[in-house]
């Protein structure tokens, strides 16, 4: 037997602003919620999930673990543009001029990616 990862926890002095933020991207909702977290999930329910959950102290320090994304019906520029305008901005954790990747931060500071390839290119191979 192996394990199956369940829930992905984020930390977030602002719950709703985190949790709504990344209902947005990924087309998610929210399904439980009270005063120490948000748990959300995809529209179907299969998972995993992800729980965002109440700290006192900001984030400090780039993460240890990050979320890769790919862009899905959509460019990769389209989506680029998209994620800014939910609230994510730009962020430089060492990374070069070259790669082939977009460094991002959600709304509190927490980096993830978005891959240059969409989830149709890579259909395509």
């Amino acid at each position: 037997m192996t394990s199956r990862l369940a829930t992905i926890a984020i930390d977030a002095q602002d719950l709703r602003k985190v949790a709504d933020f990344w209902c947005a991207v990924l087309g998610w909702k929210s399904t439980d919620e009270d005063p120490g977290g948000i748990s959300i999930a995809p529209m179907d329910g299969s998972g995993p999930t992800i729980d965002v959950l109440q700290v006192p102290e900001g984030k400090g320090g780039k993460n240890r673990l990050h979320f890769d994304l790919r862009a899905d019906g959509t460019t990769t520029s389209e989506e680029l543009d998209r994620l800014l305008a939910l609230g994510a901005s730009r962020a430089d954790v060492g990374q070069g001029p070259d790669v082939s990747w977009v460094v991002l931060a959600d709304p509190e500071g927490n980096e993830f990616c978005l891959l240059s390839r969409t989830v149709q290119d890579l259909k395509l191979r």
